[in-house]
């Protein structure tokens, strides 16, 4: 008699999946790490744990060391996901250190992480990048689960408003003309089955933080995951950046972005918005301001507009450079969904 397949997420438990990619994906999941709770745990934070957090991982960088390994090895770049697995780690100590150590010389090895060289050798042993993604998740004791969002060999195409294309996500971040499309070349990629299935189960749904054009964008464009989040019933949620990013969103309100994100998906993906409303200090916002960032405005007549719900918190953390504060990005998103986590 054949012993029935047990699903390792306590059926009970909050499911949360989170689309993205860059530094915003990992603050985001480092907060909600926190929370998840597994077999054995004796005090979860809130009466309905989470119990399962999966992260879908934008493969479309192709610069540093995940671009030197994507064209010397024809491996996916493991950059990103190298991040999310550190931030999930159920330990940032010691193990986590060793995947973020990076190699200061040594001709060909300067420049690369450790982590990235893990993943990258994995890929080769186990012959596939799914597959060493899952081991090295195993490896970290990471709190929750991690995929690609395929894993085809898939670069980003720009079309600027001054009618030329740009392929390549480090020359896309790079351009000063402002983006009038993204598109993934070759157009037609699958995502894992595994994270299809995530996204169908999820209670919650949530895009961001990171580079709209770059980060979020990217795996909307998979036919298949925004058809998923499409017909979600859960709150689908996007996260928005602090700051607007020379370039890719210069002078973009908060409604720009949710515009630009209806612009490339067909189908209606978002039910709810979540910005920052807390000031940034005027020495910080100055040295941004050089750079070309500020603030993104929120501008909550027009977002309503849109029939979005907005949701503002205090999120900021300023060490230098302006970054999401994760425990309260998360507490916000978990005491706004954790009740009725299915109200839209």
């Amino acid at each position: 008699m054949k012993k029935k397949h047990l699903n390792p997420v306590i059926s009970s438990g909050l499911r949360i999946v989170a689309l993205g990619g860059g530094t915003g994906l990992s603050a985001l999941l480092r907060g909600l790490k926190e929370h998840v709770v597994r077999r054995g745990d004796q005090h979860p934070t809130f009466k309905r744990p989470v119990t399962d957090l999966a992260a879908i991982v934008t493969v479309t960088d192709d610069g540093g060391s995940s671009g030197r390994l994507r064209r010397e090895n024809r491996i996916l770049p493991p950059g990103d996901i190298r991040n999310c697995m550190v931030a999930l780690a159920n330990d940032e100590a010691l193990l986590s250190r060793l995947f973020q150590y990076r190699f200061n010389a040594g001709r060909g090895l300067s420049g690369h992480n450790f982590g990235n060289l893990f993943l990258a050798a994995l890929t080769h042993v186990t012959g596939d990048f799914s597959e060493a993604v899952r081991v090295s998740a195993k490896v970290l004791a990471i709190r929750g689960r991690i995929f690609p969002s395929t894993l085809s060999n898939v670069h980003l195409v720009a079309k600027l408003a001054d009618g030329k294309r740009v392929q390549g996500e480090t020359r896309i971040s790079r351009s000063r003309v402002p983006i009038r499309r993204i598109e993934l070349n070759p157009r037609r990629v699958r995502p894992l089955p595994m994270a299809i299935e995530a996204i169908q189960q999820a209670d919650i749904i949530l895009m961001g933080p990171g580079s709209l054009y770059t980060s979020i964008i990217p795996n909307l464009l998979i036919p298949e995951i925004a058809d998923a989040i499409a017909r979600s019933k859960s709150p689908r949620v996007y996260i928005a950046n602090l700051m607007t990013q020379p370039g890719e969103t210069t002078h973009y309100a908060l409604s720009d972005h949710l515009r630009v994100i209806e612009h490339h998906v067909d189908r209606r993906v978002l039910d709810v918005v979540v910005a920052n409303r807390q000031s940034i200090s005027p020495e910080v916002a100055r040295r941004y301001r050089r750079q070309g960032a500020e603030p993104v405005l929120v501008d909550r007549d027009n977002v309503l507009k849109l029939k979005v719900r907005l949701i503002t918190g205090n999120l900021v953390e300023e060490h230098g450079v302006l970054r999401h504060n994760s425990p309260r990005l998360a507490r916000l998103l978990l005491d706004e969904f954790l009740i009725n986590p299915r109200r839209r």
